[in-house]
Parts: structure tokens; C-alpha cells; sequence
């Protein structure tokens, strides 16, 4: 299903590519626009989670620089029965986090230092486990070609604008309005298919990452921080390139708090609620039951990154 799932989704972000390289410029348009489609296609396969990353500015971490966090990961990797993914934190205040990678063998998990800095130990258990649980469902892959095809998509759409309200038939065959649906519609249409799957992914992501950690309330209480506070605080990086926000546990952008058809995210409320009823109605997610033992330990004081990018103390 996931498979499928990720092939229509990069077939209807390649129509809407094709669609805008029509707008542009006509059949040959169209033409140069399905080449640059599948080339972005096999580079963002192969690239796209390092194009993520770099642009979160994300550092990666190990045993040695982050002990506590990266044991934390480890832990939690074991009980998803997946591998070891890679472990970066990014320095960011917003408390967030993400996941990226094409597949379980070549995942990467992040978490901003606003996460480590703001959560208490079993509160940034639950949610890396929500992103363990997207690697376990496979939803990394649909996820970072998705902001990549976007992002382009956008850059197109802007191109058009500055650049193709001529009224030459051959380069443009609908003129201004053809200039207008390009910059206009196309984007809108490229965000309505990110939207297509996020809900059911989050939430599938919240119920995995509760029986990784084994403390549905836990993720529960991490959302509700962390929703309070992403709208308080701005992600720069995400506000520079808005078409990763899916990306993350808790939409980054400011101003997005509605669960509507532009919503890159579940309201809050509903996945608290949901959670909260796994955590009410047993199902084996008792307060150790499956949670790891770095996650029972008493909370740890987390330290401020310092402005060298350096970070001191257990989480990195």
C-alpha cells in the first residue's frame, strides 16, 4: 500500500510539473519539464534526505557526542525492531523533530535543540518513537520527495510569473491566464496532494510511536508542548522552505492551527485525544510496559547550545 501510495503521489506531482512546463512553454515545455521531473525524481530518491537535513542545518550525533539521546534512539530503534538509523539534532529553538530517509536501512531521525531543551526524557521518547514510527511505516521516502518536487514545483510556478506572460502562442498557449493557473494553481494543486495523505500518516505515525514507547500520554503531552510553543517561536528553516513542513511531528509554520483542507497536520487536540484514549484503554501501553529503560530514568537538564554550534552535556 505504501508503495502504491508513493507512486501516485510522485505520478500527480509529475502531471502538475508537466502541467506547468505546458503553461509555459507549450509541448516542448511540457516535454523539458517531464525530463526534469524524472531526473529530480531519481536525485531525490538517492538525495532528497540529505538536501532535508542540510537545509535544518542538522548535525549529526553519535554515543560520543550525545550519549543520553543517541542511547535513547537506539533503545527505542530496538523495540520497533528496525535498524539503527542515523541521529542528528538540529539547532533550532522551536521544539520539533522529523524524520527522513528512502527506506528503514538509510533513515535519519532529528530533533531540534528546542526539543531536547523544552521535553522531559519520556516526552522525547514518545516522540521519536512518532518518527521511528514513520520509518516503520515507510512514510520517510513519501515524505522527502514530496518537499523536494513541491519546493520545485514553487520555484516553476514563480518562473512562470516573472517569466512567461508573453503572448507568443508557440511558448505560451493560453497567455496571462495560462501565467496565472501556472503560478497560481499549480502550487496550490502541489500542496493539496501533500495534504492527500497527512492526516491518516500522522495518526498512524502517533499509534506506532505510542507502542514503541510503550506511554501514549507521554506523545500526548510532548504535542501539546510542542504545538504551544511552535507557534510561539519561529523555525526559520521551515518558514525558507515551507513545502518541508509535513515533515515535521507539529506543523512549524506560524498561523496553521485549523484541521482543514490546508492543513499540513491533524489539529493537536484530535491526536491528543486519540492518544489518550489508547493510553484509557489498556491495550498493553502501561506506564513500563513497553518502554525502554532510558525513558524510566528521572528527566535530565538539558543544556543550551552555545554559538559555536556546539552543544555541552548528556543530550549533545
Amino acid at each position: 500500500m505504501n508503495t502504491l501510495r508513493t507512486g501516485m503521489l510522485l505520478a500527480a506531482l509529475t502531471a502538475i510539473f508537466m502541467g506547468v512546463g505546458y503553461l509555459i512553454g507549450g509541448t516542448g515545455g511540457m516535454v523539458f519539464a517531464l525530463v526534469l521531473a524524472g531526473g529530480m525524481n531519481v536525485f531525490a530518491y538517492w538525495n532528497s534526505d540529505k538536501m532535508v537535513l542540510s537545509m535544518n542545518r542538522a548535525r549529526e550525533v553519535d554515543a560520543s557526542s550525545a550519549p543520553e539521546f543517541y542511547g535513547l534512539v537506539r533503545d527505542l530503534a530496538a523495540n520497533a525492531g528496525l535498524p539503527m538509523p542515523r541521529v542528528y539534532i538540529a539547532d533550532n529553538p522551536q521544539p520539533n523533530a522529523f524524520a527522513t530517509g528512502r527506506d528503514p536501512d538509510h533513515a535519519a531521525v532529528c530533533a531540534t535543540t528546542g526539543l531536547l531543551q523544552v521535553l522531559n526524557r519520556e516526552e522525547i521518547a514518545g516522540v521519536m518513537a512518532h518518527e521511528l514510527g514513520h520509518v516503520k511505516n515507510r512514510d520517510t521516502l513519501t515524505m522527502t520527495i514530496t518537499a523536494t518536487l513541491a519546493g520545485a514545483i514553487s520555484m516553476l510556478a514563480n518562473f512562470a510569473l516573472f517569466f512567461g506572460g508573453g503572448r507568443n502562442s508557440n511558448n505560451n498557449p493560453l497567455g496571462f491566464v495560462g501565467v496565472l493557473v501556472a503560478a497560481i494553481v499549480a502550487p496550490l494543486a502541489a500542496m493539496l496532494v501533500q495534504m492527500a495523505i497527512s492526516r491518516t500518516r500522522e495518526y498512524a505515525a502517533d499509534r506506532a510511536g505510542a507502542e514503541i514507547s510503550g506511554r501514549p500520554e507521554a506523545l500526548a503531552s510532548a504535542l501539546a508542548k510542542i504545538s504551544g510553543a511552535a507557534h510561539r517561536v519561529p523555525n526559520m528553516a521551515a518558514e525558507r522552505n515551507p513545502a518541508m513542513a509535513h515533515m515535521f511531528i507539529v506543523n512549524p509554520l506560524s498561523g496553521a492551527r485549523m484541521d482543514n483542507l490546508f492543513s499540513t497536520h491533524p489539529a493537536t487536540e484530535n491526536r491528543i485525544a486519540a492518544l489518550m484514549q489508547m493510553a484509557g484503554s489498556g491495550g498493553g501501553y502501561s506506564r513500563s510496559a513497553q518502554a525502554p529503560a532510558a525513558t524510566r530514568r528521572p528527566s535530565v537538564a538539558v543544556p543550551r547550545v552555545g554559538t559555536t554550534g556546539r552543544s555541552r552535556g548528556p543530550w549533545g
